[in-house]
């Protein structure tokens, strides 16, 4: 049952929502800067956009409207790429829990 789900389109069927809709973090490349998006939790004002490499995160509007030139603010213990393992980590547990078919 679980041997044919693919994590990748489960990402990708994901990115075809609005982005105020989205429920796992997905990448995004501006001006040689890549980020990573979190998913806004209901009670955020904005997503936060978490550089790729280093723990330094912008407002997605601001990301939105001024790319590279955003300010990023020092974050203690999150880059993008851990955003990623952990939502990748989190469905293959719900993979082997059985919640995906």
């Amino acid at each position: 049952m679980a041997d044919h789900i693919d994590i990748d389109f489960i990402f990708q069927a994901d990115r075809e929502n609005p982005p105020a809709e989205r429920s796992l973090p997905w990448e995004e490349t501006r001006d040689g800067i890549t980020v990573v998006v979190e998913p806004k939790p209901h009670w955020a004002e904005d997503l936060r956009a978490f550089r790729l490499n280093a723990r330094e995160y912008c407002y997605y509007a601001d990301w939105s409207r001024y790319g590279a030139r955003a300010r990023f603010y020092g974050h203690i213990d999150t880059c993008g790429d851990d955003l990623l393992l952990k939502a990748r980590a989190l469905i293959v547990r719900e993979i082997a829990e059985g919640h995906w078919s």
